[in-house]
């Protein structure tokens, strides 16, 4: 968790016998482990406790085969998709923490924490009195569809959340797709060229929503075209009702040429990465087009 400003301690509040008491049962389902984290950042304010804090509190709230995919995954890790926390149990969690923490927490602020990290990053801000992190604005299926020259049932992406340099995004693999009829009948597994064709949706998206050249003309995104993908690795199977996460960053843009950086992660597990996808592109109203 790192908010991009060093900071080892915080001011806190010390607790009265009274507040220690209540927040001790408060805590009695939470692990030994978080409760004396709690405890002693509540007395030292050590930001280096937040982490495992973090963990713990929701931890405390899942059900029990779920909580070792907490403790197992990275920080993409989806709080409603991966870890099946409903809006009630995130309204529990957000009153254990501001009670843990001695922290408020505003129901607006909560709209866009969708994964671990956002949520470790937005407390970490919290608790120093820093600027809440700025995510970058998450599109869903019907806006990515209206934005890449893709459509369903060749459309892999259900969701992305676009940033300067780079995007996030999700495909769940429904089991009803296609090409899923003919590859492994019986065992159908996610093709390795579909998982780098999801990748580089998500890439040819971030290059229309967030590129302009000199002019203030956008990309056209029906002039963005593949170019070649080099150094790919693909480290698992990937099977009907797991979900997608793909993430790419750009490496590099000259007109006509952008090239990406990918990975995709199925609950925190590497399933596959890329070091570089090119596409070739042009701006909406330029001729002779690549």
């Amino acid at each position: 968790m790192n908010s991009g400003t060093e900071i080892d301690t915080v001011a806190v509040n010390p607790l009265t016998l009274e507040e220690r008491a209540d927040l001790e049962e408060s805590l009695k389902r939470c692990s030994e482990e978080t409760r004396n984290a709690v405890f002693e950042f509540r007395e030292t304010g050590r930001v280096g406790l937040l982490p495992g804090i973090v963990i713990g509190l929701i931890e405390r709230f899942l059900e029990p085969e779920v909580r070792p995919q907490l403790r197992s995954s990275d920080d993409s890790i989806r709080l409603v998709d991966d870890l099946r926390i409903d809006s009630l149990t995130m309204m529990e969690i957000v009153v254990l923490v501001e009670e843990a923490l001695d922290i408020s927490i505003d129901n607006q602020e909560l709209r866009d924490l969708r994964t671990l990290d956002d949520v470790s990053c937005f407390i970490d801000a919290k608790t120093k009195g820093l600027p809440l992190p700025q995510r970058g604005r998450l599109f869903g299926i019907e806006a990515i569809g209206a934005a890449v020259p893709h459509r369903p049932p060749f459309l892999f992406l259900n969701e992305a959340r676009v940033e300067k340099d780079t995007a996030i995004g999700t495909y769940t693999i429904t089991g009803e797709e296609d090409f899923l009829g003919g590859h492994f009948p019986g065992n159908p597994i996610m093709p390795a060229s579909i998982m780098l064709e999801a990748l580089g949706q998500l890439a040819v998206f971030h290059l229309v929503t967030t590129q302009k050249n000199g002019t203030g003309s956008v990309v056209d995104s029906s002039k963005v075209l593949f170019t070649s993908v080099e150094a790919v690795r693909c480290q698992r199977i990937c099977l009907p009702g797991e979900t997608l996460t793909l993430r790419i960053k750009l490496k590099h843009m000259r007109h006509p040429l952008a090239m990406f950086e990918g990975k995709i992660t199925v609950n925190g597990e590497s399933a596959a990465w890329a070091e570089e996808i090119s596409l070739t592109f042009d701006w909406v109203g330029v001729p002779g087009a690549h």
